[in-house]
């Protein structure tokens, strides 16, 4: 006998969380003067810690773009007086410093998002990305991402990378609550797996 199908949990249209977990109360809508361009690789997408969906949702002048090749990247990169890639950089001497820009200029900030193998095929898929001068984060606080195994001690989600990156660019402007709804997700996700399973999963 077959048993019968469960029903579907309704979800969010913005967040795309299930309605009981939706983060929608927490999300800012923060005016950026840099435009954030995210691009998300579609195995990222399906995430259910998908923290670039609640980048862009934070950011008045964010795009989320899914795939891995781009062709529409070169006309959005020459849009712009300057455009940068938060990607670490193999040769440090070809960071781009981050100095105090003129609001006057129109900057872009390229960040692609997925896994390191996931990311690094995205930026060797697209010409674009490899010609453009790249944004490193120096190591910081550790990341909040509790929930999820990270590649080495100073990796951090993609939402903190945007939001430490916009720190910087913009110093005038304070990006904390755009993690808000990260924070909470956070907490939901411990809650659901319970304390003992968390301990025993991330804590060791």
């Amino acid at each position: 006998m077959l048993k019968p199908n469960k029903p579907r949990r309704s979800r969010c249209e913005r967040c795309l969380r299930v309605m009981s977990y939706c983060l929608c109360a927490h999300i800012p809508a923060l005016a950026n003067a840099t435009s954030v361009l995210i691009l998300q690789h579609p195995d990222e997408a399906k995430h259910p810690l998908n923290t670039a969906g609640l980048a862009a949702l934070g950011l008045k002048n964010a795009d989320l773009w899914i795939g891995e090749y781009f062709p529409q990247l070169d006309v959005r990169i020459e849009s712009v007086e300057q455009a940068l890639l938060l990607f670490p950089a193999e040769n440090p001497e070809a960071c781009t410093p981050l100095l105090a820009r003129a609001e006057a200029v129109s900057s872009l900030l390229v960040v692609p998002d997925g896994t390191w193998r996931k990311a690094r095929k995205i930026v060797r898929m697209n010409p674009a990305l490899i010609a453009l001068p790249r944004l490193s984060l120096a190591l910081g606080e550790p990341s909040a991402y509790r929930v999820r195994k990270a590649p080495h001690p100073g990796a951090v989600s993609t939402i903190e990378a945007i939001a430490r990156a916009l720190t910087i660019l913009e110093p005038h402007q304070d990006f904390q609550a755009l993690l808000k709804p990260f924070s909470v997700l956070i907490e939901q996700q411990i809650d659901a797996m319970g304390e003992e399973v968390y301990r025993r999963n991330y804590l060791k």
